[in-house]
């Protein structure tokens, strides 16, 4: 099977199924015999193709004598991949990228699906939209759907709005935690070829290919997390012997990194909704050297008597919208946020109940992988009304500093995910 071929296959599957694209990428590569070079064009044009798709439409659309809502899905596929190759990649001749695709259909439909193409590099650039219709012009220029554009325009301004959305348009680094219980950054930084250190994350690496495959990961040496995950642990701030709860907790890397501070000396709990994702916790700390976490499947509204007012450090990391994460799940791109206006009521409710377990004097850190003001500065707003027992903390880490106690990462400031933390202190009585 062509790498090509590959990709095609994957983007039909996906848009019947909707699965996670990344998931069904890295399904697909791992039961595959493709050379590296192969894999690394494959991954391109799907993630390519699922992260452009608004954009591409509307190119064939101004291309096509045939309305998008009636061509077969096979040809509508084939088609962006083609013109994802003319237009975003130009290391693939124009010749390779129209007969390769044509490739991919049928006889009967390669005809129309050639002329597409060949009209394309006639006419490209494709005129955008109008800037007078600027909600319009920035779904196309940076495929995203037009109700996401909309919310970030309310929320942000036009301006900032289209910097918030030109952030998402990059490739994302693949950023590692170094497990510091058994290795440096500096030593491993030597053994992983073309790695970097994290701007700010004291213990994070930026790295390169395939993460399983580098050197010290099957050593549990490191752990995948975004350096804003990264610094959202480490205003956390857990110690040595401490007792550290995190309410939402899979796929684990804020639990991996709060044992890894706490020398792996006191007691981490991570709760989370569902059993079957606690086994990846449970094999990520046994992979790492971890012996001090627990986890127990747990609604985060439910309350556990026997856990109140007993922890040092709570960690709420609540299920959110995901708009932070653009760059690294594509098909978020075209989730209209309407659909997650219930989540600032269940994030609250977590948030309330996970404050009962902190100890007089201790830490609540609330966070979310969304850029979103509803479900981030409202919900501590709300929450600070109601608990006068709770107050914001100024934290820092590397030259990140939040005076106020509460800071919105965005990718095209920090280089990293949208994310947000906020850091509380219970008063002490």
């Amino acid at each position: 099977m062509t790498s090509r071929k590959l990709a095609f296959d994957l983007l039909v599957r996906s848009e019947k199924s909707k699965q996670y694209s990344n998931i069904a990428l890295d399904n697909a590569l791992s039961s595959c015999d493709m050379g590296d070079a192969d894999k690394r064009l494959a991954s391109s044009l799907f993630y390519g193709v699922t992260e452009k798709r608004i954009s591409l439409d509307y190119m064939i659309s101004r291309l096509s004598s045939r309305p998008i809502s009636e061509l077969d899905l096979n040809v509508l596929t084939a088609l962006r991949m083609g013109i994802y190759q003319l237009a975003f990649l130009d290391r693939i001749p124009p010749h390779a990228a129209i007969n390769e695709t044509v490739a991919l259909v049928n006889r009967k439909s390669s005809g129309f699906v050639n002329a597409v193409l060949r009209a394309y590099t006639r006419q490209a650039p494709i005129e955008l939209p109008s800037r007078d219709n600027l909600c319009e012009y920035l779904s196309v220029r940076y495929s995203v759907c037009i109700p996401l554009a909309q919310r970030l325009v309310k929320d942000f301004g036009k301006e900032r709005a289209e910097e918030i959305i030109a952030g998402f348009d990059r490739i994302p680094h693949i950023t590692a935690r170094v497990n510091t219980l058994k290795s440096s950054r500096q030593e491993l930084m030597y053994k992983i070829p073309h790695s970097t250190p994290t701007d700010n994350s004291p213990a994070g690496l930026h790295v390169n290919g395939s993460v399983r495959e580098l050197y010290g990961f099957s050593e549990g040496l490191f752990f995948v997390q975004d350096e804003a995950s990264q610094i959202c642990v480490e205003a956390l701030g857990a110690r040595e012997g401490e007792t550290v709860l995190d309410i939402c907790a899979c796929p684990g890397s804020k639990s991996f990194g709060a044992a890894i501070n706490m020398n792996n000396c006191g007691r981490v709990l991570s709760f989370d909704l569902h059993e079957n994702k606690l086994s990846l916790v449970r094999s990520g700390a046994e992979r790492l050297g971890i012996s001090i976490i627990q986890t127990k499947a747990q609604d985060g509204r439910q309350f556990i008597s026997e856990l109140e007012a007993v922890a040092d450090r709570v960690l709420c990391d609540v299920p959110c919208s995901g708009f932070g994460v653009l760059s690294k799940k594509p098909e978020l791109r075209y989730k209209d946020p309407r659909e997650s206006e219930a989540l600032p009521k269940i994030q609250m409710d977590i948030l309330e109940n996970a404050c009962r377990y902190v100890r007089n004097g201790g830490t609540l850190v609330y966070s979310t992988c969304t850029i979103l003001p509803a479900e981030n500065e409202k919900n501590i707003e709300i929450f600070l009304l109601n608990h006068p027992d709770f107050s914001l903390c100024p934290w820092s880490v590397g030259n990140i500093t939040s005076t106020d106690g509460m800071l919105t990462f965005y990718p095209h400031v920090h280089g990293t995910d949208g994310f947000f933390v906020a850091k509380l202190i219970r008063k002490q009585l």
